[in-house]
């Protein structure tokens, strides 16, 4: 390689690794030659000319246009993600929810058909449920590991499939190869919402899916700041289905959110692996814990899709679930005797933080639906955070002997 050639190579940030690209990838510098990424806060943009006004708005000259479209540091933001999840084109939204609703709605009309895995977060099962049959769009909710009946659910209207995997709060582990084969097969498209895996463990584009939502709220600003989502995928499907969407209808990330996420990827490895480590210890410590009923971890060996895990994730991520004995009233003594990690219904946060889904983050569905889903009263949801896992484990284990109490073990 010529010395032109490798100077070339090293100023692609294709070729560089993960951790570079986070933290230099996307870079647009202004004239002042800033070495933080400058914030754009503003909504317009100032055009030379009438002509030239003209011609950004036609498409004839690239560049910014309103805030609500695109905006600088915006921009670096979407090119960072595109880089970490080695997607073609990227969009931000205000939230996670708004990145899940245009990618599904910005595919979808009247008339058309998406299928379900039924283990989805529950705002994501109001989208799937009520909202798009408002619009005439029908829905197939099927059990997300039974790959027979993703075949079976599909029909000749189909153009959806739609999946997360890790589930919340269940961490059921879905075939996202299969899954995206069998989409494929009937013409439809597979949207995976990556949000408990991360990016940093679970890549789904190069698992076959055609499209990678985020709530970028979790790991990927991970300290409890700023909400923010994005859509990752091809550049003809998001200049297709999503650009004019979110153009038209307005969920536009903040750049003051996005200047937040873009410095919080600069250390996205090194806060998630931290995170992931102490889960995993975690996870062993609790499973062999007598008041502890059950224990989901991805990065366990007794995990039911632990040979899927191994080939599709490179680690067992930051959430750890667990059930315990007492129903709702054995949920609520554990939570309320903790006393480092917090009650939220936030994850992937620097702070760990527990969650009852029967009552908060799945509370608007049926008892037979939670049931379906693996969610009894007495199961609770722990995000792992960067505090020290002797710690965790200690509070966990004082939160634990609260279960001693008369009667609560028992019920």
């Amino acid at each position: 390689m010529t010395d032109k050639k490798a100077d070339a190579a090293l100023k692609d940030p294709k070729n560089w690794r993960e951790a570079t690209r986070l933290i230099h990838g996307g870079t647009l510098r202004s004239q002042y030659g800033e070495t933080s990424e400058a914030l754009f806060l503003t909504q317009g943009f100032v055009y030379e000319t009438a002509e030239a006004a003209e011609a950004r708005f036609n498409g004839q000259d690239p560049g910014f246009v309103y805030s609500r479209y695109s905006n600088p540091t915006v921009a670096m933001f979407e090119e960072r993600m595109c880089l970490l999840e080695g997607a073609e084109a990227g969009r931000a939204t205000a939230s996670g929810m708004a990145a899940v609703s245009a990618a599904l709605l910005g595919q979808v009309k009247a008339g058309d058909h998406v299928v379900a895995a039924r283990a989805l977060f529950g705002s994501c099962l109001y989208v799937v449920e009520e909202l798009l049959p408002r619009f005439g769009v029908a829905s197939t909710l099927v059990d997300g590991a039974d790959l027979a009946q993703w075949d079976a659910a599909a029909r000749p209207e189909t153009k959806v499939f739609f999946l997360e995997s890790p589930t919340n709060p269940g961490l059921e582990v879905y075939d996202i190869k299969a899954i995206s084969d069998i989409a494929h097969r009937h013409g439809a498209r597979l949207v995976v919402d990556n949000v408990f895996a991360s990016p940093i463990f679970q890549k789904p584009l190069q698992l076959g899916a055609d499209c990678t939502v985020y709530s970028t709220t979790k790991h990927i600003d991970g300290q409890g700041r700023c909400l923010g989502g994005i859509i990752l995928s091809s550049r003809e499907f998001i200049d297709t289905h999503i650009h004019n969407f979110l153009r038209q209808t307005g969920p536009a990330l903040s750049p003051f959110n996005a200047w937040v996420m873009l410095k919080s990827l600069e250390t996205l490895p090194l806060r998630v692996n931290h995170q992931a480590a102490s889960a995993a210890r975690i996870a062993d410590t609790l499973a062999e814990h007598p008041n502890v009923t059950r224990l989901i971890y991805p990065g366990r060996p007794d995990h039911p899709q632990a040979a899927l895990i191994r080939r599709q994730m490179t680690g067992g991520g930051t959430i750890v679930t667990f059930e315990v004995p007492g129903g709702k009233a054995g949920a609520f003594a554990v939570s309320n005797a903790l006393s480092i990690i917090k009650i939220s219904n936030n994850l992937g946060d620097a702070k760990s933080i527990i969650t009852h889904p029967a009552t908060t983050t799945h509370q608007r569905l049926t008892p037979e639906a939670r049931a379906k889903m693996g969610i009894s009263d007495g199961l609770l949801r722990l995000s792992v955070g960067l505090e020290d896992p002797d710690d965790l484990i200690a509070d966990l284990s004082h939160a634990l002997a609260a279960l001693a109490q008369p009667g609560l073990a028992a019920e």
